[in-house]
């Protein structure tokens, strides 16, 4: 598979993982569900439309390569502190689905920021 290929697909999984653990966090009340989170709905409009609009230029691959780092950061910031299943989640239904989701986004997040930085590298050494 084209390496451009796996890129966008990574991208558009983490972003659709993104937002399972986002939806989880607001229906367990760990994050507000309020006008507040117009942040959150434009981060992902912007990543999504670097993904599916820009995918092959270099501002879409940036995009990308940001938002990779920003999905491996979720879960790196969950595990500081009580860890994964410590504070608010521990002892709660759908644990197991909120860990894994976690893990599966840093996973693809590790993995788009190779492909992403790979893309820049081709996309710069290569004339216009």
């Amino acid at each position: 598979m084209k390496e451009h290929v796996m890129l966008v697909i990574t991208s558009l999984l983490m972003i659709l993982l993104f937002t399972f653990h986002w939806t989880d966090e607001i229906s367990r009340g760990m994050e507000p569900g309020d006008l507040s989170a117009i942040g959150g709905i434009v981060i992902l409009s912007v990543w999504l439309c670097g993904t599916l609009l820009l995918a092959e230029r270099r501002w879409g691959q940036a995009i990308m390569l940001l938002g990779s780092i920003l999905a491996s950061g979720v879960l790196l910031l969950h595990m500081s502190g009580r860890g994964l299943v410590g504070g608010r989640i521990a002892n709660t239904s759908g644990q197991f689905f909120w860990v894994t989701n976690l893990i599966a986004l840093g996973v693809l997040g590790n993995l788009s920021v190779i492909l992403s930085v790979r893309a820049l590298w081709r996309s710069w050494r290569r004339p216009q």
